[in-house]
């Protein structure tokens, strides 16, 4: 074995390695939206507080992974495709890392609601719709990555824009509810600062899944339109 492919399979295990940290970044962060939704919609404290507490397990993954990936781009002095992975990583690594600070912040608005016993106002229904979709596009994010396959990134895209229309259903609602009851304002408000991070969420899942068709195709597809996507992942 000559020392050169040595040094090629011992830098192919560090990728996997990386990789591997990234899915289960991934998984604690799926993890962290659905805790705080449910704790959201059951009024459940103890739970909002694990929330809380977890983000640090996020954040400490997020520097563990980015120290890796330096140690590799100074190491290894990556080009062409291991470079766009080590981009990728990195990139991804920053979203999760934003999901789970938007999911802290539901679990801290679902704490100031239970303080005030405000649950009543009907608006969980449509945060719930949202809140799934959201975790199903970063279930087809986080696979994407892992199989490098950009079958489904349109369909991610697509239920962005699902989220991002729901996010306006729920502001209309809202604000019909602060001008028929002014009472209404501060549950309204904290239940819009609920619904505005999860449709940055929605952002976030994304761009994750972009960034793999970065990584296939080397194109940056995070500014153009659903249909031009389509045409990248088709060719």
């Amino acid at each position: 074995m000559t020392n050169n492919e040595h040094t090629s399979k011992q830098f192919d295990v560090e990728l996997e390695a990386v990789r591997a940290r990234v899915l289960q970044m991934g998984g604690l962060v799926e993890s962290q939206i659905r805790l705080s939704i449910e704790a959201l919609i059951g009024s459940d404290v103890a739970m909002m507080d694990r929330v809380i507490a977890d983000d640090q397990l996020v954040n400490a993954f997020d520097v563990e992974i980015d120290e890796s990936c330096n140690r590799i781009v100074a190491c290894r002095q990556p080009t062409a495709g291991d470079l766009r992975m080590v981009m990728m990583v990195i990139k991804t690594i920053t979203d999760l890392e934003r999901i789970g600070d938007e999911a802290k912040k539901i679990a801290r608005m679902g704490k100031l609601l239970a303080e005030r016993n405000s649950f009543s106002l009907p608006r969980y229904q449509e945060i719930r719709h949202s809140a799934m979709m959201v975790l199903d596009m970063l279930r087809k994010s986080l696979d994407a990555f892992a199989q490098l396959d950009i079958s489904n990134v349109a369909d991610v895209v697509r239920q962005d824009e699902l989220v991002d229309e729901d996010f306006r259903t729920i502001i209309r609602h809202l604000i019909t509810f602060m001008m028929e009851d002014p009472r209404t304002i501060s549950t309204s408000l904290e239940i819009l600062f609920v619904a505005k991070a999860i449709e940055r969420m929605g952002d976030h899942a994304k761009n994750m899944s972009e960034y793999v068709v970065y990584m296939v195709k080397g194109r940056d597809v995070r500014h153009v339109t659903t249909e031009e996507i389509e045409r990248e992942v088709r060719e």
